[in-house]
């Protein structure tokens, strides 16, 4: 794990500036589509727990691989007996975060991004983050007939997600430990810095309109398979090769109401991500099943093989990389240091790692009190 670095208090002018730069993650599918199966469906047997159902949210994307399996194996109903799941999928953080906050969401998996700049916005009041999910998944991929080497990048244009998104910001920092110079809100500078939504970068780079792209699975390999080639493994720039790309966020309103659900749901996902681990080719065809239920299309062999082995789904959050992800966008200019005391609340968590004789895992000091 990367080491924790210190932080400071944002001021809460700059947050309310610094939310639309940020609230971002990479996804696929609708706004906020309900899977029509299980949406209402009863839960099939066991106890109801203290609520009757929970609301969970994910993205259609290979990087929310706990959720796309877990849900499509049963293994987190499994853990919640009688208590009924309503999942959600969204295709980006704000719509998700506005969905905790308007009470329509209970627990999400989303992005480091969305999380700390919607923590950080509600002065430390609407959300938890409770769990690790996902690292890595993040490549940067390039026309191999324009870029040959990483200084051929001076002068072209590369496409990020969505200015200040997890993946922009890691460019961005990329780019200044090169010694060169990007305007961050233009983008414009020794390179050109292309916020471009996941959806349409594949088009973008056919078309010659970009160069290449620092972006997300199945984005990656999708731009592979239409003749790019990977030239940087964002993997490769942390001391630990790990860094959170999805966690687990849920509502402090229904943390406290219903903690009971909440370690159920954990009980899930941990029994989910060691599923995966352990059977990585039946857990690759589970989740292409999910997204073909989401979508009605699955991923073909050639974007979903090359893509499933570089994410590793995990129960840590890897909270000192956070940090560092924080200091990236100070660094980049795009926030204030932003207070992220209490950001995370990993007792129910470790209660259930404890149980099933895992170790424990860290909130680098900012557990809530």
């Amino acid at each position: 794990m990367s080491a924790a670095r210190p932080l400071t208090t944002l001021r809460a002018i700059a947050v309310t500036a610094a939310l639309p730069l940020l609230l971002t993650a990479c996804g696929y599918g609708s706004e906020a589509k309900e899977d029509d199966d299980k949406a209402n469906a009863a839960a099939t047997g066991g106890k109801k727990l203290s609520a009757a159902e929970v609301r969970i949210g994910y993205f259609p994307n290979l990087t929310h691989a706990t959720a796309l399996v877990g849900l499509q194996e049963g293994l987190i109903q499994k853990e919640l007996g009688g208590t009924a799941i309503k999942p959600q999928s969204f295709n980006a953080g704000p719509s998700e975060i506005e969905a905790l906050n308007g009470g329509s969401l209970d627990i999400g998996f989303i992005g480091p991004s969305p999380s700390i700049n919607a923590y950080v916005k509600s002065r430390g009041t609407n959300l938890r983050i409770i769990s690790g999910s996902a690292s890595g998944g993040v490549k940067l991929v390039v026309n191999p007939d324009k870029i040959k080497t990483l200084d051929d990048l001076r002068g072209k244009k590369i496409a990020t997600p969505q200015k200040g998104n997890t993946q922009d910001v890691a460019f961005l920092n990329w780019i200044s430990e090169k010694g060169w110079s990007v305007d961050p809100e233009s983008g414009k500078g020794d390179v050109s810095v292309v916020r471009t939504d996941n959806k349409v970068t594949p088009d973008a780079f056919k078309q010659g309109s970009i160069d290449g792209a620092w972006v997300p699975e199945p984005t990656a390999s999708k731009l592979v398979s239409d003749g790019g080639s990977v030239l940087l493994d964002e993997t490769a720039l942390w001391p630990d090769k790990k860094f959170v790309i999805t966690n687990v966020i849920v509502s402090q309103k229904f943390l406290k109401e219903h903690p009971d659900v909440v370690e159920a749901v954990l009980a899930g996902t941990v029994k989910t991500n060691e599923w995966i681990n352990a059977n990585p080719d039946k857990a690759k065809a589970s989740a292409n099943a999910k997204l073909q239920a989401e979508s009605g299309k699955a991923l073909d062999a050639k974007v979903i093989d090359p893509a499933w082995p570089s994410i590793l789904v995990t129960d840590d959050p890897l909270a000192t990389t956070l940090k560092t992800e924080s200091e990236w966008a100070v660094k980049a200019k795009l926030i204030e240091q932003p207070d992220l005391a209490g950001i995370y609340d990993l007792t129910l968590l470790n209660k259930v790692l404890k149980a099933a004789g895992k170790p424990e895992v860290s909130d680098a000091g900012l557990g809530a009190k």
